[in-house]
């Protein structure tokens, strides 16, 4: 198996990793992935890590915290790549993030159609919580945002 390097993206990574995103299946009409991506690097509060194999991002995991619990947002790895442990490494490197930060709980939310991945999830020793997820708009929607759905 190839190894897996984990490091911090740079915005020079941004096509690549919108990349990976789309082709693990994980963008949706109505969010910009870019914009999420863009968003979320280098700050305080998120990151964007990704993992690489020979020079070509394969992983990725987007951090970050709400200064109580630690979220992982977009965690992929290529449709090429799989069933090697990096889907593992990435979630472990996106956990080690907050944990320096000393954050105790990380979530993670998974749409109602990718419920493939929960046996991934559960074999990380993620358990379900019982709690809905409600949202509020703050901003007038854009073409393709459906109602009842996450953005």
């Amino acid at each position: 198996m190839d190894r897996l390097t984990i490091s911090a993206a740079t915005a020079a990574d941004r096509d690549a990793v919108v990349g990976l995103w789309t082709s693990a299946e994980l963008t949706v009409p109505h969010n910009d992935p870019g914009e999420d991506f863009d968003f979320a690097l280098g700050r305080e509060s998120s990151d964007v890590l990704v993992g690489v194999v020979q020079g070509r991002i394969v992983a990725s995991v987007l951090v970050g915290h709400d200064g109580h619990r630690g979220w992982l947002y977009y965690v992929a790895v290529h449709p090429d790549y799989r069933k090697r442990g990096y889907g593992a490494a990435i979630v472990a490197a996106g956990e080690r993030w907050l944990a320096d930060r000393r954050l105790r709980k990380v979530m993670l939310l998974v749409r109602d159609t990718n419920t493939a991945v929960l046996s991934f999830y559960e074999r990380l020793h993620y358990e379900a919580a019982a709690r809905v997820v409600m949202q509020k708009w703050l901003a007038p929607p854009r073409p393709g945002d459906h109602r009842g759905q996450d953005g």
